[in-house]
């Protein structure tokens, strides 16, 4: 995207760069689940193709961020606080940013997660990307935010999602603690050093669920301002 895009953007729909960004995060994050896929076959070429469309992916969007940062019109009045909108794509930008270094770690090091706790695995997987998605919906929906003055049913609507992402956080830090309680009598079976790893990967697997809520509670506060 050109510097003079990202410009039009901002003068025709202040927050439609911040969608553009936040959907290209999504694109990195949802790799995920195909990604571990992958490494529960040890297939670790078609792991490693994932892993590289991801890293391209978390680019892109690192990219935008910098346009964004570079070039969001200090002169042209925004309906948010300039402040906030930056430190809101700040929040987005580190979703891609785990997603991605979850499957480098993984892939660097061939960890494959114990078979016996696969489906409980994935199931987490999917949850903690459930928040990504939410996220994802709620910036998605804030052009009818701003076309309504930040108030009314489109208001409560916003409000409500957040509060379902929050939901959907806590149920995602429940199953953490179950799968930590599952892979607790695996210890003895593997190397020590696979085992902080293992540990290591459930802990950042779940801070994309809290790295969404974030998001959530950021726009909230962006919005608070309005």
């Amino acid at each position: 995207m050109s510097i003079n895009t990202i410009v039009e953007l901002f003068a025709k729909s202040p927050l439609k760069p911040l969608q553009e960004h936040s959907n290209k995060v999504y694109d990195c994050c949802r790799l995920l689940p195909s990604f571990f896929e992958e490494t529960f076959q040890e297939n670790w070429p078609a792991a490693d193709q994932l892993y590289r469309k991801m890293a391209s992916q978390e680019k892109q969007a690192g990219a935008l961020k910098r346009e964004i940062r570079l070039k969001l019109p200090r002169g042209l009045f925004l309906p948010v606080d300039r402040r906030d909108t930056l430190d809101l794509v700040s929040h987005q930008d580190r979703l891609a940013n785990r997603a991605k270094d979850i499957a480098g770690r993984v892939l660097g090091r061939q960890l494959v997660i114990p078979i016996s706790i696969q489906p409980a695995f994935k199931a987490y997987v999917q949850r903690c990307l459930d928040a990504a998605q939410q996220a994802n919906r709620v910036i998605n929906e804030i052009d009818e935010l701003l076309e309504n003055g930040f108030r009314g049913r489109e208001a409560l609507l916003v409000e409500r999602m957040i509060m379902q992402l929050d939901a959907i956080e806590d149920n995602a830090d429940t199953l953490q603690i179950d799968l930590r309680r599952s892979l607790m009598p695996l210890e003895a079976h593997y190397n020590p050093i696979d085992v902080v790893f293992l540990y290591q990967i459930v802990e950042w697997v779940g801070g994309l669920a809290d790295q969404a809520l974030s998001i959530g509670i950021r726009l909230e506060i962006m919005l608070a301002r309005a």
